[in-house]
């Protein structure tokens, strides 16, 4: 399974699901699940603002627990998960397709697994590859059921391609559905060196997340302006009272600054175009099929 619009404001996989059909990818064995997952709320936008929404109620991305699926909360993006998990439960292997909010390289969130880290690294692409625990605020679809086991073959890989109108992030999202395809033998060599946007780094990168600094409130800032994968040689954050908090290790940071998501530290283990709504493309609410070479 290939998943778009997670988040309604993320095109950059649509865009990749939309190549996909039209190169009239077919697969060589299994089944092909293209799903364009918050369609609604890539569809409605804000009032105030251009772009689509990233969700309607709430994040569709912290809802990955029988707990919550099965709980008696009620919303839009709760609503449209329930639809989906008979689909999600039946992938063997998912790709998730994310952008940013601010600029910043490819990341694959690999999970702590060692089967994450191997599919990453049998598809060679991208550069970096973080080990992740999961978000505080809920679990994400990549971290759902059988994915997070480590004793379960089921592998979800999450990649967050760029920032969201960024013309790269759209090439990297194609080119790492295409790598995902080809790591599970999906399509061809050659059908890769055929539709390949760009080539694979020469080496991956390791970086492993070791504790979490989680903003509070709106009047977090950073001490200076750092982009992702920037090098804090010497970092420490001060809580509310002023204490220091000081790391013993080198950290980066690894996403961009988003007031309530928080901030992630990690340990270094290495040695703009207008949005477009694709209501073509992403216009009905089920996901897509391919088996072995039919649409279904």
């Amino acid at each position: 399974m290939i998943s778009a619009l997670t988040h309604g404001n993320e095109i950059c996989g649509a865009h990749a699901l939309a190549f996909l059909f039209e190169a009239n990818i077919r697969p060589l064995r299994g089944r092909l699940t293209l799903l364009f997952a918050s369609v609604a709320a890539h569809a409605a936008g804000r009032p105030a603002r251009p772009e689509p929404a990233r969700y309607l109620d709430e994040d569709f991305n912290r809802l990955w627990s029988e707990s919550i699926l099965q709980g008696p909360r009620q919303s839009r993006e709760l609503a449209r998960a329930r639809a989906l998990k008979t689909v999600i439960d039946s992938a063997d292997y998912l790709l998730d397709l994310h952008s940013m909010q601010d600029p910043g390289l490819a990341l694959a969130l690999t999970g702590v697994t060692e089967k994450g880290k191997r599919l990453a690294a049998a598809m060679g692409y991208p550069e970096y590859l973080i080990a992740d625990a999961g978000h505080a605020a809920g679990p994400r679809m990549r971290d759902y059921g059988d994915f997070a086991l480590a004793e379960s073959a089921k592998t979800a890989l999450l990649i967050e391609c760029g920032q969201h109108a960024e013309p790269m992030a759209k090439e990297v999202a194609i080119e790492s559905a295409l790598r995902f395809l080809a790591a599970l033998g999906m399509i061809a060599p050659e059908t890769l060196h055929r539709l390949s946007r760009h080539g694979a780094p020469e080496r991956q990168r390791r970086i492993a997340v070791t504790a979490a600094v989680t903003v509070r409130d709106e009047s977090f800032a950073f001490a200076a302006r750092y982009l992702c994968l920037d090098i804090v040689p010497k970092a420490r954050h001060d809580d509310r009272k002023g204490r220091r908090a000081a790391r013993p290790h080198p950290l980066r940071r690894l996403r961009p600054r988003d007031a309530g998501r928080g901030a992630a530290a990690g340990r270094d283990r290495r040695s703009p175009r207008p949005f477009s709504r694709l209501s073509r493309t992403a216009g009905g609410q089920g996901p897509c099929h391919a088996r072995g070479g039919a649409a279904t």
